[in-house]
């Protein structure tokens, strides 16, 4: 695949108007609860869109339609699992986060709320907590980083090496100029993009083959495994796949979304159109995936890029069957998928070392705009870092995901359930949660049965996790191989509950704060 002057054309028209965005919001940030936060003024529209794109990284448009072209349909339960887990977190989450975090001290960050919510222990839980983000985020971030890599390399016939740099450029470019409303408008017009490429490519590819028919005729001479619901991993692998919604609770970027919604009132309407976006997206994904089998099961001879790779194959079908604008049109929703995930999460963690360490801890009196340039210097910090991981030519976009995904929805998934719905909630129950959380990911990731060969590969001090995985987890891990975001969220809250009843209760104002938090969500229908 190689680029013609209207990919070329339409990519850099799409890239430039990213930019002018992100200078356009440098010129409205002026201090820095907007660089992270956007001053608490984005309407239900935005806010939408924003979570909607800030979640759906270049996971929707090239590793959930590879999971599906490679194994078939028993993997569309993750997409049904985040279904079911976005619309819980919608319902539960989103109202009562944006009235909590304005109540305690108006908290910027996930950590910045952790500490005002519990009071007591709060440097301890802000610093733990900002870890965990910066460990999981730097992981999440290099996936984003490898699917731009992906389709620069695809489309541009460079090299991996080159192809990081360009693929991350533009993004780190507007989200470090402009900051939290750069990235959620630029969601906004990239949430559009990829709603558009993902109802359109699974049509065309249908219409190519005959219509629906004749595709399923062809996917059941060709591979009937890949057609049932139930594949070779049995419940089991369908758990892991449906699990992925308990994710949801604990992201921060898309926490952070909810945080800085205009008000209350935005969330009714906010959710409504983010969940139909949602169901359109995944459904789209999910047909590319599955029909992609019968296109390239009755043209072998145009598979070569797709066997060898089938997190390719959105990317491989849109060169094949568009001409060169609208596959430049439905590529650049590759690029947006990539970029407005990547920019989200680089806020994040840039958001996390300002506020939670520099502001926290080293310069308490630093002025507004000494923190927007240090978090613009984070932000350039966070993407090396990134790059950096993303290094390896043979990541996986999916797996690096899932790693990222599981750790953050154990680790605080269950803590913020907890802190907006139960009283007692202390922080030392927030701090075993946490802790528990992202441990018991790491280490249940760790407990498959690892290869003499590959284990000599690894460095020291992953071969000591994979052998404290294996000896805490191993057994249970045989019986059980479920995706790690089970155990790691179940032990995650038991340790929370428990932890929070066998220490000294909150303190009387940090009860009182909770009612009163509480009744005014009552009051408005929550």
């Amino acid at each position: 695949m190689s680029a013609s002057p209207q990919l070329l054309i339409t990519f850099g028209l799409y890239l430039l108007a990213m930019i002018a965005i992100g200078f356009f919001a440098w010129w409205r940030t002026r201090n820095f609860d907007d660089y992270i936060l956007g001053g608490r003024s984005l309407g239900g529209y935005v806010t939408a869109m924003a979570a909607g794109a800030s979640d759906m990284s270049g996971w929707l448009l090239m590793g959930l339609p590879g999971a599906i072209f490679l194994t078939g349909l028993s993997e569309a339960w993750m997409a049904v699992g985040l279904i079911i887990g976005a619309y819980l977190n919608w319902r539960l989450v989103a109202g009562p986060l944006r009235v909590y975090t304005e109540r305690s001290g108006n908290a910027l960050t996930l950590p910045d709320y952790f500490t005002h919510r519990f009071g007591r222990n709060g440097k301890l839980l802000r610093v733990v907590s900002s870890l965990v983000i910066l460990v999981f985020f730097a992981l999440y971030a290099a996936a984003g980083v490898v699917a731009g890599a992906r389709l620069f390399e695809s489309v541009f016939g460079m090299s991996y090496e080159h192809a990081l740099w360009w693929g991350a450029a533009a993004t780190i470019a507007y989200t470090l100029v402009g900051g939290f409303l750069a990235v959620s408008w630029t969601d906004t017009v990239q949430a559009t993009l990829m709603i558009f490429a993902l109802i359109l490519t699974p049509v065309i590819v249908i219409l190519s083959q005959g219509g629906v028919a004749p595709s399923l005729a062809m996917i059941e001479g060709a591979s009937p495994e890949k057609l049932a619901w139930l594949g070779s991993g049995g419940v089991i692998a369908v758990i892991s796949a449906a699990a992925w919604g308990l994710g949801y609770f604990g992201q921060p970027h898309i926490l952070a979304r909810f945080m800085a919604a205009e008000s209350l009132a935005t969330i009714p309407s906010a959710r409504r159109i983010g969940m139909t976006w949602m169901v359109l997206c995944l459904g789209g994904a999910v047909l590319v995936g599955f029909f992609g089998i019968s296109y390239f099961a009755s043209h072998p001879q145009q598979a070569g890029a797709v066997m060898e790779n089938p997190e390719r194959v959105f990317i491989v079908l849109s060169d094949l069957l568009f001409n060169p604008w609208i596959a430049g049109i439905l590529l650049s929703a590759i690029l947006a998928a990539v970029m407005s995930t990547l920019s989200a999460q680089l806020l994040v963690c840039a958001s996390s070392l300002t506020e939670d360490f520099y502001h926290g801890f080293i310069r308490p009196n630093a002025g507004q705009k000494e923190l927007v340039w240090f978090g613009r210097a984070m932000v350039a910090v966070v993407a090396l870092v990134a790059i950096f991981i993303a290094r390896d030519p043979e990541s996986r976009v999916l797996g690096l995901v899932g790693y990222a995904w599981a750790g953050f929805g154990a680790a605080f998934g269950p803590v913020v359930l907890l802190s907006l719905f139960w009283r007692r909630m202390n922080a030392w129950g927030a701090l075993a949660g946490i802790v528990l959380g992202a441990l018991v990911v790491i280490l249940w990731a760790n407990a498959k049965p690892v290869e003499a060969a590959a284990l000599a590969e690894m460095s020291p001090l992953a071969r000591a996790i994979a052998g404290i995985g294996r000896g805490l987890f191993g057994a249970l891990y045989e019986l059980w191989p479920v995706y790690e975001i089970v155990p790691g969220f179940i032990i995650a809250g038991i340790g929370a509950v428990l932890a929070s009843l066998a220490s000294q209760a909150p303190p009387q104002e940090i009860v009182a704060r909770h009612d009163a938090v509480r009744s005014e969500l009552q009051q408005a229908g929550y």
